[in-house]
């Protein structure tokens, strides 16, 4: 293993972490009781679902698209959480960091996967940026055909 790599690899293994522990919390819940609410019991399945399988490929490699959905999946989770505890979320409901602890190691997680997604990306570009060769200054602009000479 390459120096270079070992920071990627850590990325990917903590962010697999966090999302897994996303997903455990929620079908925690899911199996605790929240199944029984209509529409959210199913999305609390479908979060944890996809929040397991996206940690699972994650394990194997971490291509762009799967560091998007990791975001994505958090994101949706906050969202979710936010809207049930202000306007409502299909009709439920809930007050603060109740389920505790779960509402609140939920809330960490999925920040902490944002987080990662954030501070990853800025690795990428930064090693982009380096392995890159760097531009001389010299413009690589054609020359002016107006005011070359034909060939006769």
């Amino acid at each position: 293993m390459t120096p270079r790599s070992l920071p990627a690899l850590a990325l990917r293994l903590v962010l697999a972490a966090t999302l897994a522990a996303s997903g455990y919390i929620h079908a925690q819940l899911y199996i605790d009781g929240y199944r029984f609410i209509h529409v959210i019991g199913p999305l609390f399945l479908l979060q944890s679902a996809a929040a397991f399988a996206v940690a699972a490929l994650l394990l194997l490699a971490a291509p762009l698209l799967l560091r998007i959905a990791a975001a994505a999946i958090a994101i949706g989770a906050l969202a979710g959480f936010a809207t049930s505890r202000t306007i409502g979320l299909f009709g439920f409901t809930e007050r603060g960091l109740q389920p505790a602890p779960q509402a609140l190691l939920s809330l960490i997680a999925e920040t902490l996967t944002l987080l990662i997604v954030v501070a990853w990306q800025a690795f990428e570009v930064r090693r982009h940026h380096r392995t890159r060769p760097h531009h001389d200054g010299i413009s690589r602009v054609r020359p002016d055909l107006r005011t070359a000479t034909p060939d006769r």
